[in-house]
Parts: C-alpha cells; sequence; structure tokens
C-alpha cells in the first residue's frame, strides 16, 4: 500500500533530463526523489536500497535498459510501480512494455506535461499512457479482443495456464518458468501439456509458436 508520501527513484543516462523531470516532480508536495541514476545498474541499486513507490526509467540506458531492468525487479519480486520514459513512439516497443505489465508511458516530448500525471495514476494502481500514443493502445485491445473470438478456447485456461502462456511467449523454459513461479519443471510441463489440449494444440513447438504469435494479446 502506498504512503501519502510518494518515493521516487528516476533513471536516466542524461542529467538535464534528471534534472527536469526532478524539478517537475518535486514541485509536487505529495513526492519524494530519493535518488537519481544514470545507468540500470544504479537504479537496481537504488530501488532495493531506498523502496520507492515508482521509478521512472528510460527504456535506453548503458548496462542495463529499463525493460532488462524490471525483468530482474519481477524475478526478485520487489513490488514497485513503474513508468517508462521513452524516445519510442514504435508500436513493437511500446508492446514490450505492455508485456512487462508496466501502467504507464510516456513520451519525452510529453514528459512535460505527463510526467506528474502519470506518476500520480501509477502510484494509486492506475495505467497511464501518452496520449499521442492512444491508437497503438486501441491496437492491441483490438487484436486481443479479436483473439478471444477467434480462439474461445483462452477462456478455459485457468489464472496460472495464463501466466505460464504468457511466460511460455517469452521464449522461456520449463526450468524457467519453474523457478520463478517457485514450482518443478515437470509441474510446468503438465501445464503445457493441459494448456495445449484445451487449446487444441499439438506438439511443444505449436504451443510456442501460438504463444510467440499471440504474445501482445495474452
Amino acid at each position: 500500500m502506498m504512503t501519502d508520501q510518494i518515493k521516487i527513484v528516476i533513471a536516466d543516462d542524461h542529467s538535464i533530463v534528471r534534472q527536469g523531470l526532478r524539478q517537475m516532480l518535486d514541485a509536487d508536495a505529495k513526492f519524494t526523489v530519493v535518488g537519481e541514476a544514470k545507468n540500470g545498474g544504479q537504479a537496481l541499486e537504488l530501488i532495493e536500497a531506498n523502496q520507492p513507490d515508482v521509478a521512472v526509467l528510460d527504456v535506453d540506458m548503458p548496462e542495463m535498459g529499463g525493460f532488462e531492468l524490471v525483468r530482474v525487479l519481477r524475478v526478485r519480486q520487489i513490488e514497485i510501480e513503474i513508468v517508462f520514459l521513452t524516445m519510442h513512439s514504435e508500436e513493437e516497443i511500446f508492446q514490450t512494455a505492455m508485456d512487462l505489465n508496466v501502467r504507464g508511458y510516456v513520451l519525452k516530448d510529453d514528459a512535460t506535461t505527463d510526467i506528474v500525471a502519470a506518476v500520480n495514476a501509477v502510484a494509486a494502481g492506475k495505467s497511464f499512457i501518452s496520449q499521442s500514443l492512444s491508437s497503438l493502445l486501441l491496437n492491441r485491445r483490438r487484436r486481443a479482443e479479436e483473439l478471444k473470438s477467434d480462439k474461445p478456447e483462452l477462456n478455459s485456461l485457468t489464472p496460472t495456464e495464463r501466466r505460464v502462456l504468457r511466460m511460455i511467449a517469452e521464449d522461456k523454459t520449463s526450468k524457467e518458468i519453474g523457478d520463478e513461479l517457485f514450482v518443478s519443471h515437470r509441474t510446468i510441463d503438465t501445464h503445457r501439456l493441459n494448456i495445449s489440449r484445451k487449446l487444441n494444440l499439438h506438439g511443444n513447438l505449436a504451443l510456442v509458436k501460438f504463444a510467440i504469435t499471440h504474445k501482445s494479446e495474452l
């Protein structure tokens, strides 16, 4: 649960960007910036040491980019809300961010108007995406609805099976999935068989191909 004071870590390899973000966030009395990092490695150390509520992360950073950092945080089970700050408006980059279940995605061009609202939103458990990216979000939702219509059998999957399917889409092995979910690889193999049976997919390759093809819609 968030406290009244929202603790924030900022990570960007450009000092002028960090300074600008800090000035905007410090202007809101609800925010406390507890650290700044110039790369993903420093950001990870700051997050582990300060346990902030929100991290504002540049997607492209030295040592460890924003996407990789979020994956590390997930594996280490560090609970924190994320706002990605990026120059990228390409759909593939946006879909990767959404696949990581990150609530905030702000274009740097929109940061002066969006960053405070984005941090407030994710801290409250809500999503915030720059208005200029709304068409990408609508495309994602449309494809998800089309997949549900084309493959209604997806509704028969349990929450655990859906989670395993998403991890298969990330090209993870049964051992890697089992380690992350704290179960044996044999349990994951059983989930794979059940998912394939429910979706009428024949063989592990067919399951992997389906998961990767529909990764952004799962």
